[in-house]
């Protein structure tokens, strides 16, 4: 079945490129049309380059492309990027964004991006430890690379960079306001306004939502499997997974001549998912805050031939308990066979972290040579994780056997925030770095990149990292390219500096993890509207840090730069506007992701997936879109005896029909329409036995309107 799935697929495909020859362009004007409309992409270089000749592996997803998918969540609109698959981790379901196989539990090896500014955080290195997403009615663009750009962005550019753009006053025009409700209590709003009186350009975004999740069942937790050592009976599986969610979302944008400044504000309230340790909660909820601001300055014209730009900000982020716990373990949970205690109100543990992020940078462009391109830049990062705090009601131990040991310590928890039983205590991280980039049109359609960054880190030392990338013209609609690149992903605090947590104690003697990465890309155009290319890339990961156990196993395990990756694959992706009314596109991402310590699949991550994805306009002010995702050959991680994650195939389909009345559109959505029963992996040693569970069918409507 799987393999009739993929020669469908690849041969959809293979006749959208046979139907381009032909119709191929023959003159100049039809060689106007197929170039005329092509995405601009800025990720790669820092300037603005055709998505066709830019030197990476990019892709470019529009206000228009989101509407046509009728995305609702972030999640939904990185699911339709060849290479990159969007999964979930137990705890409050947290985004997992895997581009090529590489597949972790914090997902800390992707750099985030908001308006070319870096949000990942310190703590855990990746975006947070709730993230929540982002709304997308004030998105304008999402700019994404597949592979590493660290000579460009620094640390965690590893495995991909992800840069969601917002909306600007250029892009709202006016005002604009809509509300969405649908399954799960689903009910959320949102107003943005943008205006513009001579050089100055403003815009506004508000938006407040609720969910209460879907609830589809956890069979088996980890109290499960304890209940059934032990003989107790605490676990609450089979039960729902806790996905409420509450957010609020205010931005602005304020733009006078060579000046902008960005405020944003992010609140979420998120619930637990499948429990922080794995056992389901069905209480807690994480609260988070984050407050953004940055002043920027670009002169196209600043001297001649010089193009310059600079950014100063700061973001400010507290991830802390809520006032209901975080449930460990559940009321009634009983240690004592295990050498531990029993737990009448259950295992509390509640720990939080703020940090903050101060940040300035200068680049400039310099065009002034007949045949070079030359872009310099450097800046300043000072990261401050300046506050922790825990309380908890028991005490973790190891017994010589390597076995987790809970003692009861009394309720109501005990506060140990500044004192030396803390799970971390503050620390602060300061980064300088410096980055040249030239732009060589070294002869005839044939264009050499070559960059190199050198970061200076106050803790663990320097870091240098290279890219190449050679891109040829080879005809008037065929473009190649030679890619070549370095990137690392800098520790986190957590895996520098824990303690007093014998399961993951830190290391401050643990040193950046390391990839390098080679692509080769054919990008073929073959008529105005049809559009292919076909990536190939292999990659090594080295040093890759992980929680081992030492020689004694009652010292707990510590994070060690222990493991080898390497991996290879495939991505195809194609566009063919059949007619002016109906757009397909899809793609077919293979990888195959090696564990080098065992030999073995590294796991998790889809060894296969396919996306196709519709846009019809069949009728005038009616629009029809759907997509399908299919998503296949997960194998497990290295040591896990469970069989195989079932494969999955989903369809979502949206309707919309614009000026209902005046200026309202009106939006029907159906997401996972055939109701399916897709879930996630859980990662070793399977805690949650039978995976994660995704949402079932859900119906969504929604008005926008704009004065």
């Amino acid at each position: 079945m799987l393999r009739r799935r993929s020669s469908c697929c690849c041969l959809v495909l293979g006749l959208t490129l046979v139907a381009g020859v032909a119709g191929a362009a023959s003159d100049e004007e039809e060689l106007a049309l197929a170039y005329g409309d092509e995405a601009m992409v800025s990720i790669a270089t820092g300037r603005q380059q055709a998505l066709s000749r830019v030197p990476a592996v990019a892709t470019v997803i529009t206000a228009r492309d989101i509407e046509a998918m009728g995305a609702t969540e972030l999640e939904q609109v990185l699911a339709s990027v060849p290479g990159l698959h969007v999964s979930v981790g137990h705890f409050n379901y947290n985004a997992i964004y895997a581009f090529r196989g590489i597949f972790t539990g914090y997902n800390s090896q992707v750099l985030m991006l908001v308006n070319g500014i870096p949000i990942n955080n310190v703590f855990l290195g990746n975006r947070g430890i709730a993230w929540g997403g982002m709304p997308l009615a004030n998105v304008a663009r999402i700019e994404i690379i597949r592979g590493p750009g660290s000579a460009l962005y620094g640390a965690d550019a590893y495995a991909g960079v992800i840069n969601v753009i917002t909306r600007t006053a250029e892009d709202i025009k006016g005002s604009e306001a809509g509300v969405r409700a649908g399954s799960f209590g689903t009910r959320e709003g949102w107003i943005q306004h943008g205006s513009s009186h001579g050089s100055l350009h403003t815009a506004f975004y508000l938006q407040a939502g609720h969910s209460d999740g879907h609830r589809r069942i956890i069979e088996q937790d980890q109290q499960s499997q304890i209940d059934a050592f032990v003989g107790s009976s605490a676990s609450l599986a089979p039960g729902p997974v806790n996905l409420q969610r509450d957010s609020l979302d205010a931005r602005a944008d304020i733009a006078l001549d060579r000046w902008r400044l960005r405020a944003a504000y992010q609140s979420r309230e998120l619930g637990s998912g499948a429990g922080l340790a794995e056992s389901l909660d069905p209480w807690s909820r994480i609260p988070v805050e984050r407050l953004f601001l940055d002043l920027s300055f670009q002169d196209a014209s600043f001297a001649p031939h010089w193009d310059l730009s600079a950014v100063i900000g700061f973001f400010d982020v507290k991830e802390e308990a809520g006032d209901t716990p975080f449930m460990l373990f559940p009321p009634g949970a009983d240690f004592r066979p295990l050498g531990g205690d029993l737990f009448p109100n259950g295992v509390i543990g509640n720990a939080g972290h703020a940090e903050r992020h101060t940040h300035a940078n200068v680049s400039a462009f310099y065009s002034g040579f007949e045949r070079h391109r030359l872009r310099i830049g450097g800046g300043y990062r000072m990261e401050d994780l300046y506050e922790t705090t825990e309380s908890k009601n028991f005490r973790l131990t190891l017994d010589s056997m390597g076995n987790p040991v809970f003692a009861y310590l009394g309720d109501p928890p005990i506060d140990v925030s500044g004192t030396p039983d803390i799970y971390l205590t503050p620390h602060r991280r300061e980064v300088a770095y410096v980055f040249t980039q030239d732009e060589w049109d070294l002869a005839k359609d044939w264009t050499l990149t070559a960059g190199v960054r050198f970061d200076h880190y106050s803790d663990f030392g320097d870091t240098t990292n290279p890219r190449l990338a050679l891109v040829w013209d080879a005809a008037y609609n065929v473009v190649v390219k030679a890619l070549y690149g370095r990137a690392f992903r800098a520790p986190s605090f957590a895996e520098q500096y824990n303690q007093n947590n014998p399961v993951t104690l830190g290391n401050p003697c643990v040193e950046p993890e390391t990839i390098d990465t080679g692509e080769l890309v054919l990008v073929w155009q073959p008529a105005g509207d049809m559009q292919a290319s076909l990536s190939l890339f292999h990659y090594r990961m080295q040093d890759i840090i992980r929680f081992l156990p030492g020689a004694n196993p009652s010292a707990g395990v510590q994070a060690q730069n222990a493991g080898e990756q390497s991996g290879r694959g495939a991505e195809l992706e194609g566009r063919w506007d059949a007619t002016r009314d109906l757009r397909f596109t899809g793609n077919v991402s293979l990888q195959h992701a090696i564990d080098e310590a065992t030999g073995q699949d590294a796991g998790l991550a889809p060894r296969q997936r396919y996306f196709v994805q519709a846009d019809w306009r069949f009728a005038p002010l009616w629009q029809f879109g759907g997509t399908v995702n299919h998503v296949a050959d997960r194998k497990r991680q290295p040591g896990d005896s469970r069989p195989e994650i079932a494969d999955y195939t989903t369809l979502d389909l949206t309707v919309r029909r614009e000026k209902v009345v005046g200026n309202l559109e009106v939006r029907a959505l159906a997401l996972n329409v055939f109701d399916v029963d897709a879930r996630e992996p859980s990662l070793a040693p399977g805690r949650n036995p039978n995976d994660l569970p995704l949402a079932g069918r859900s119906f969504y409507l929604q008005m926008q309107y704009e004065f």
